[in-house]
């Protein structure tokens, strides 16, 4: 299971939440663990770079944050963030350097690793998305199973248990996500992969990959 630990999806020099991987084995084990982390670093981050624009709220001076951005604590958004008109972030959410958070896009209980976009009508609920990820206009993660059943991830014919109930993607490093994809809960991508617009994905996908449908996936030609 190894292409599931954090190590192998995840630069963690590229994320200002470094340490709450410290200990944790495979990602989704963190995300119970952001919304107390965020306090905790929020009270200690450089007061001549952050500004705590509401309680449990810290945004970097150099973000750019659109007036009918709405913000919900708690939330750290890090330097040179751009938070663009009608986007909703929910809470627990942790918004790398360089991020974009687009047009009506919703964020709940999730790490974006520096320089991630969601620019386009994008929803990432109890996600991670790693260094430069990107989410094509309209692909959200899916975060809640239809039958309301604790989460697990499929791999190499498997089924892990996660004993969560809301567990949506993590996206590997490099990742890009199609127009109007859906990854269902429990989903796992690895690095350098892209997703074709329109796709339904659901369990591991392999790093350095094209998914075209769960019957094609091809790798990637470097």
């Amino acid at each position: 299971m190894d292409k599931i630990k954090i190590e192998n999806l995840y630069n963690l020099e590229e994320t200002i939440a470094k340490d709450i991987f410290k200990g944790c084995e495979f990602p989704w084990e963190v995300l119970p663990k952001i919304k107390e982390y965020i306090i905790e670093l929020g009270n200690s981050l450089d007061k001549e770079k952050f500004e705590e624009i509401k309680p449990n709220v810290w945004v970097a001076k150099s973000a750019e944050i659109a007036e009918t951005a709405c913000i919900n604590a708690p939330c750290i958004i890090d330097e040179e963030a751009t938070i663009r008109h009608c986007a909703f972030i929910r809470g627990n959410a942790i918004i790398g350097k360089g991020t974009v958070v687009g047009n009506s896009t919703e964020l709940k209980n999730v790490i974006l690793f520096n320089k991630v976009q969601v620019p386009h009508y994008n929803y990432v609920g109890d996600s991670i998305l790693g260094y430069k990820a990107h989410m094509g206009a309209g692909a959200i993660s899916s975060n809640l199973k239809s039958d309301k059943m604790l989460v697990m991830v499929s791999f190499d014919g498997k089924k892990i248990e996660t004993n969560l109930r809301k567990f949506g993607a993590m996206i590997g490093d490099n990742v890009d996500v199609g127009c109007n994809s859906v990854l269902n809960p429990g989903t796992i991508i690895g690095r350098n992969t892209s997703i074709y617009p329109l796709s339904c994905v659901r369990g591991y996908v392999e790093k350095n990959s094209i998914y075209k449908n769960k019957n094609e996936i091809v790798e990637k030609r470097i």
